[in-house]
C-alpha cells in the first residue's frame, strides 16, 4: 500500500471509477459478498456501475445529481448481519489503499451511514396486511 504521503484524495471522476471499479472488482471475488455482487451483474452489471459513478460523484465531488439514480445500497449489498459490515470494511480498506484526504475520510463516513441506513430498513417491521 502507497503511504498517505503518496496517495491522492479523491478529486476526480476519474479517482471515483477506480473507487467503485476496484471495490466491485474485490467484492465479486469476497467469499462472503461474491454472490450478492454477482446477481448484480446478471440483473445488469453496466447499469449499476454507471449508478454507482453517479452517486459518489455527486456525492464526493458535486457532480450533477443522484436523482433518479439508484443509492449504492439499494444495488447489490446485502441487507444486514455479517456481510454489511464485511462491506464496510472492504470499502474503507479499498479507499485507503488508494486515497487518503478529506474526500477520502468523508467517502468512508458515507459508507459507514448507508450501513446505518441498511440497518434500520433490516430492523424495520413490516405491516401485517
Amino acid at each position: 500500500m502507497k503511504t498517505s504521503a503518496t496517495r491522492p484524495d479523491i478529486c476526480t471522476e476519474g479517482d471515483i471509477k477506480t473507487l467503485v471499479d476496484s471495490l466491485c472488482q474485490k467484492a465479486t471475488q469476497d467469499t462472503l459478498l461474491g454472490a450478492s455482487f454477482s446477481a448484480a451483474a446478471r440483473i445488469h452489471w453496466p447499469h449499476y456501475l454507471t449508478a454507482q459513478y453517479r452517486y459518489w460523484s455527486c456525492s464526493l465531488l458535486g457532480a450533477g445529481t443522484p436523482e433518479g439514480e439508484a443509492l449504492p445500497e439499494q444495488v447489490a449489498l446485502p441487507r444486514g448481519g455479517a456481510h454489511i459490515e464485511h462491506w464496510l470494511q472492504l470499502f474503507s480498506s479499498t479507499v485507503e489503499e488508494y486515497f487518503a484526504g478529506s474526500k477520502a475520510e468523508q467517502a468512508k463516513q458515507l459508507a459507514g451511514q448507508m450501513v446505518t441506513r441498511l440497518k434500520a430498513l433490516r430492523n424495520r417491521e413490516l405491516p401485517v396486511d
